[in-house]
This record gives structure tokens, C-alpha cells and sequence, in this order.
């Protein structure tokens, strides 16, 4: 062993420490920017953060059985009660925790990440869209995530108003039951919904327009872990904990 330790005392030293919790902040008050988003291990665990979108390092996070309305406000109304009240918070769709959001932070606004709008949309069309409608849909929400400019945002805008003129009546038409329909509905949904929210990071540069700096560090955090597998799971939670911890150290 480099250390000099014996493997047993290795062992007793890493227990030593994944029994403790890091200690982290409980001043939020500074914090106006956001970056939210979870990621699961395995089928019965998320771990969720809120990162610090000026200096991308994590605020706070919790580790939950899934994401879902109940787990986020309880931890959304502690936050709360210690002094964070931000501006906007960039995050996927995730109804129940925007209906969290909504009822914690009433004035708080949400940009929603470009790059899940576009991601889910083109999983739903597929690669080789069945349908002219499908195929000029995918090819405009290839543009989404390059759109920098009120121009750029105006003209896409302006493209997919004329998809709507065009092809809405079509899409009508179809039948119900085909998954290949349900999916062009899905994605037409998706987009119409989430437009009075995507583009917020054109007013302020300050805001995210995707959630790309937490999930990278998720990335980075997954490869990691599973070079510590056979943890038991609160040990994991304390590892994913004390992981974070210290990649703020670096950041």
C-alpha cells in the first residue's frame, strides 16, 4: 500500500468518514441563479442538486427515492426558510417540480434547458421521421441549442408558427393509435408549451440555457462511483455527499 496503511485500516478510515456528513452552507441568500437537475442510480435512488450558476458549484442536493413534487418542496421550503429566493432556475420540464417551484418561489422564472427540449424531441421523431411533418420538425429543433440572438430566436420562432400553419391540420388527421403520430404530437406539444420559457437567457447572461454544467459533473461523478461499488446505500449517499463537497473545493 502507498499509504503504508494496511487494508483493514484503509477500510476503517473510509468507513470513518462516510458515516459523517459534509457540512455545507446555510446562507443562501446570494444565490439568484440556478442550475437543477437529478440523476438516478438504479432504479430506487435519485440524487438531486441545485448548482450556483456564476461560479457553477453546488448549493445544496438531496438524495430521494425519486423525483417528485413531495421529496423537492420539503427541501425546496428549507432552502426557503435559510435565505434563497432566486431569479430563475434553469431546469428540464419536470411538471411536479415546477409545480414546487411555483408554490416556494412564486417570482422566481424558469428556463427551461434547450438541450432537453431538443434531446426529447428528436428521441420522439426518431431518427428517420416517418412522416415530411416529422422530418421538418426534427430539422428545426436541430437549430434550438444555437440560437444566441434575438434574431435567431424571432426566426425560430417565425419557423415554427409556419410548421403549425402548415402541417397542424395534417397532424390532426392522423390516426390516434399510430406511436409514430402520438410521438409528432408529443413533440409539437412539448415545443408550443415550453416557448414562453426558453428563451430568458437572451435578456441576462446570467442564466443557463441548458443544464449541460450539471450534467457534465454527473458524468464526471458516475464514472467515479463505480470504482466504489458494494457500498451500502447510506455509505453511497455520504459518498455522493462528500464527492460533491469536494469538487466544489476545486471549482
Amino acid at each position: 500500500m502507498l499509504s503504508g496503511y494496511s487494508r483493514s485500516k484503509l477500510q476503517r478510515i473510509k468507513d470513518y468518514w462516510l458515516d459523517l456528513s459534509p457540512q455545507n452552507a446555510t446562507d443562501f441568500s446570494g444565490y439568484k441563479y440556478l442550475i437543477y437537475d437529478g440523476t438516478y442510480f438504479h432504479k430506487n435512488g435519485c440524487f438531486i442538486n441545485l448548482m450556483n450558476a456564476m461560479d457553477q458549484k453546488t448549493i445544496s442536493n438531496i438524495y430521494t427515492q425519486k423525483e417528485g413534487y413531495r421529496h423537492v418542496h420539503s427541501w425546496f421550503s428549507k432552502l426557503k426558510d435559510e435565505g434563497l429566493d432566486p431569479l430563475y432556475i434553469t431546469m428540464d420540464g419536470a411538471r411536479s417540480v415546477i409545480r414546487a417551484i411555483n408554490e416556494i418561489w412564486p417570482r422566481t422564472n424558469i428556463q427551461r434547458c434547450l438541450y432537453h427540449i431538443q434531446r426529447e424531441g428528436m428521441r420522439w421523431l426518431r431518427t428517420y421521421p416517418k412522416t415530411q411533418a416529422g422530418e421538418d420538425l426534427r430539422c428545426l429543433l436541430k437549430t434550438l441549442c444555437r440560437i444566441n440572438s434575438y434574431e435567431e430566436r424571432n426566426e425560430f420562432m417565425t419557423s415554427f408558427s409556419a410548421w403549425l400553419d402548415k402541417y397542424q391540420d395534417f397532424v390532426s388527421s392522423l390516426p390516434r393509435t399510430q406511436v409514430a403520430v402520438k410521438d409528432l404530437r408529443r413533440t409539437m406539444a412539448l415545443i408550443f408549451n415550453a416557448m414562453p420559457d426558453m428563451f430568458y437567457y437572451l435578456d441576462d447572461p446570467n442564466i443557463h440555457k441548458t443544464t449541460n454544467a450539471l450534467e457534465g459533473f454527473y458524468s464526471r461523478l458516475k464514472a467515479d462511483y463505480r470504482k466504489h461499488r458494494g457500498l451500502t446505500e447510506q455509505h453511497k449517499i455520504s459518498y455522493l455527499k462528500w464527492y460533491t463537497h469536494f469538487n466544489n473545493q476545486k471549482t
